[in-house]
């Protein structure tokens, strides 16, 4: 997946607000990439454009080789349901639906058949076996998130998206939400880019961006959490400078 300079201003009258400005970045397959700033930074921008849930007003977007931008309303709901998996805080999962439901629920709004034996897999890497025919409000936090996984994996998506994936969960339960998205990238090969305020979060990433006012400023591989926490740190300090190392 490849973003080529985009640009997502808001506004037409007054003063626009730019909440991405000329980002580029590329995600490698079987990739975990965090991505960080504060408030208003514009990485949800960056997460909801590069998924195809927000137009750009300009620049590129690629997921695998097909181009988002000529793409209808019609052909990105499509492109979402098989090619994009996601992961929110709120898990978003249907409360009628019991475990199985929910974790098939894209494949079904696709048309497509389940492959059992992925599907076995997917269950077994969540540890969600016992709990198939629970519904949601029967599971702790902990366990509904890791529903939310195995649904964004059911499709084997090309990439997954994640927005503050363990903002609801205590230090133990997000550890082993993280441990699991990590693993699903080791063993699995899947992309998967994190939006998350929290430097310990995103010391489970292969990489970690930094946005500042819709800018990329610091592009980091394995920064670990105290060099993450400093560079957040900065950024009220100096102005957005594009960095590497």
């Amino acid at each position: 997946m490849r973003v080529e300079q985009l640009t997502r201003t808001y506004g037409t009258g007054g003063q626009p607000v730019t909440a991405l400005a000329s980002v580029d970045a590329t995600f490698g397959r079987g990739t975990f990439t965090a991505v960080m700033g504060p408030s208003g930074s514009g990485k949800s921008t960056l997460l909801q454009t590069a998924a195809g849930l927000d137009r750009p007003t300009s620049g590129r977007v690629w997921i695998g080789d097909t181009e988002l931008s000529p793409l209808s309303e019609s052909q990105l709901t499509e492109l979402r349901r098989t090619k994009i998996g996601f992961i929110f805080q709120a898990f978003n999962l249907i409360g009628a639906l019991t475990v199985e439901e929910n974790i098939v629920l894209p494949l079904r709004l696709s048309g497509a058949r389940p492959d059992r034996r992925w599907l076995a897999q997917v269950v077994d890497r969540v540890d969600l076996g016992s709990r198939l025919h629970h519904r949601p409000a029967e599971l702790s936090g902990g366990q509904q998130q890791r529903v939310a996984i195995a649904r964004a994996l059911a499709m084997r998506p090309d990439v997954i998206f994640s927005d503050e994936p363990t903002g609801a969960l205590d230090t133990h339960t997000a550890a082993a939400v993280l441990s699991l998205l990590r693993s699903v990238v080791d063993e699995h090969g899947q992309t998967v880019v994190m939006v998350t305020h929290d430097p310990v979060a995103a010391s489970y990433a292969d990489r970690v961006m930094v946005l500042a006012d819709g800018r990329l400023v610091a592009d980091m591989p394995q920064p670990g959490a105290e060099r993450i926490a400093a560079q957040l740190a900065s950024l009220g300090r100096r102005q957005p400078v594009a960095q590497k190392g």
